[in-house]
């Protein structure tokens, strides 16, 4: 490939004068949310999870795991299905995929 495109974007959005042509940047998007008693679980990842990974599929995924009050399983189960199925999916690349899983308990 002979242009000159940022890659991984996110990781270098600090000082990259490339990425910053194409409108990527420093300043975190941010949003404040009023959890309830009715939120039980919070997941924080990369596209590479909600590439190709609807909400339903991703609840259906660590539903069990919130059960069983283990949210490391939960993460690393729902890191190797978004792997099946970005492999499945697209046969050239695999894009960042990292997740953090959070089990909520408001009384």
């Amino acid at each position: 490939m002979d242009q000159d495109l940022p890659g991984l974007a996110m990781s270098r959005s600090f000082g990259d004068a490339v990425a910053c042509q194409v409108g990527v940047n420093a300043i975190p998007e941010c949003r404040e949310v009023t959890l309830t008693t009715q939120d039980k679980i919070i997941v924080l990842a990369s596209d590479g999870v909600w590439e190709f990974m609807p909400n339903e599929e991703v609840a259906s995924i660590i539903y069990p795991f919130y059960l069983q009050k283990n949210a490391e399983k939960a993460a690393e189960t729902l890191v190797r299905a978004a792997f099946k199925r970005w492999k499945h999916e697209e046969n050239y690349s695999i894009d960042d995929i990292t997740c953090i899983v959070i089990f909520v308990d408001i009384k």
